[in-house]
């Protein structure tokens, strides 16, 4: 696999999209979580809110295949995005400082995640590349 600076992960509670790219190569991996049942549902009548836990070993299978990413955009339909991100957070927080971003989005072709990617990209290495000017 080549090392590519930009990822976007695509993620929900059963799968992760992983793209690595640059502007003309893309490496996609799967990652597929071990966690039974289709949705996530809450359980009637259970003190809590009655839903399943966040699936750790899940999310550090995706943090493995991030490591070496200089710059990460998190997606995704639900909350499992921001699970992700809060989990990085707490757990690999050197990787929690290159993501870039974290973007609502439903369920796009893998051609429309990358081209998005690399758009979102395209701007934020631009931003990030200007140098504050000084005042005088």
């Amino acid at each position: 696999m080549n090392e590519h600076y930009h990822a976007i992960v695509w993620v929900d509670h059963r799968d992760a999209k992983i793209f690595h790219f640059d502007a003309t190569d893309v490496e996609r991996l799967v990652v597929h979580s071990n966690a039974t049942g289709r949705h996530l549902q809450h359980k009637a009548n259970t003190t809590g809110s009655g839903h399943k836990g966040v699936d750790k070993e899940f999310f550090t299978r995706i943090v493995t295949a991030l490591t070496h990413t200089g710059a990460i955009l998190l997606s995704g339909p639900g909350n499992a995005k921001t699970e992700l991100k809060n989990f990085i957070d707490e757990q690999r927080p050197d990787l929690a400082q290159r993501i870039s971003g974290v973007e609502t989005l439903d369920h796009p072709t893998d051609g429309m995640l990358v081209a998005l990617a690399r758009r979102f990209f395209k701007a934020d290495d631009r931003m990030h590349s200007q140098v504050p000017h000084r005042a005088s």
